[in-house]
């Protein structure tokens, strides 16, 4: 079997979980996108994880809403979906096997860093499981990770957090995150405006991002209760457009999962994302940062 997840803490602790219960032999990671434009074959012989659903697979695990852009599964599909706060929490449950019980704190911790539970002080000065997210999180701009993906799961398979963070793949990852932070944060403050309780980033005129941690934005701006972060996808063919709730100021009412599943993309409610045409992306920004406001 083939597993095709997402490259995230969330995709790396189901992947330690499925490889345990499964006989898989190969990893590929994928962007939800393209498997909402069908850009990616799914087959028989794959299991899916924390992706839109595909009629063609063999097993199917997700946590987030369904939504209207995306293909819904039958009844009687095989694998699990429901709202939980991470994908590996839905596997965890659905085998609910001894085997998996030596990885009950590092799915908790991924409940945590995925559904965003965490404190000021773990995203200035993260430690243990929730830095390595960071480390694999995509939206921190390090770079290109499959083979470190794949890796990640074998330590963890057979470390303790501890020794897995020492891995010199590892410290290197968290050297370039600490030592971009502060550049991180400069270009935050240029490139964001808050309008009403939105916070808006366009990072579109920035032409190489330093890596940063991507809650860094809700220090800089207390008082917005939801983010925007618009950026262009590759070889600028779309504007990706990222919606989040301030995970310090939990006042938004605002479905970010279903705004973006307006716009072809998805999520959940505390966090969405989708891609615009350029030629409409500017009165789509407006429409949806009205809605936000409107949602408050």
């Amino acid at each position: 079997m083939r597993l095709v997840t997402r490259g995230d803490l969330d995709g790396v602790t189901s992947a330690v979980l499925l490889t345990t219960m499964e006989k898989i032999y190969s990893i590929e990671l994928v962007h939800p996108q393209d498997i909402t434009d069908k850009k990616f074959e799914i087959t028989e012989n794959d299991i899916m994880a924390n992706l839109p659903y595909h009629p063609g697979c063999a097993m199917w695990f997700d946590h987030h809403e369904l939504t209207e852009s995306n293909e819904k599964p039958p009844e009687s599909f095989k694998g699990r979906h429901t709202i939980a706060p991470s994908v590996s929490r839905v596997i965890y449950d659905y085998y609910s096997s001894d085997k998996l019980a030596q990885y009950e704190y590092l799915v908790a911790e991924t409940d945590r860093l995925d559904s965003a539970q965490i404190n000021i002080e773990e995203v200035i000065n993260p430690s243990g499981i929730i830095l390595l997210g960071f480390t694999i999180d995509s939206r921190s701009g390090i770079g290109r990770f499959n083979k470190y993906f794949v890796d990640l799961v074998a330590w963890l398979k057979t470390m303790p957090i501890e020794k897995v963070l020492n891995q010199p793949e590892v410290l290197e990852r968290v050297k370039v995150l600490r030592e971009n932070n502060k550049a991180f944060l400069d270009i935050l403050k240029k490139a964001s405006r808050q309008e009403g309780n939105v916070v808006i980033t366009d990072l579109r005129q920035i032409k190489k991002v330093p890596a940063g941690n991507r809650f860094l934005i809700y220090t800089l701006f207390p008082k917005a209760n939801v983010s925007m972060r618009l950026q262009w996808g590759p070889d600028m063919k779309f504007v990706a457009v990222t919606l989040g709730h301030n995970i310090f100021n939990r006042t938004s009412r605002s479905d970010c999962g279903r705004i973006c599943s307006d716009f072809g993309g998805g999520g959940h409610k505390g966090a969405g994302a989708c891609p615009l045409k350029p030629e409409k992306a500017k009165q789509q920004i407006a429409e949806i940062i009205e809605r936000l406001k409107k949602e408050g």
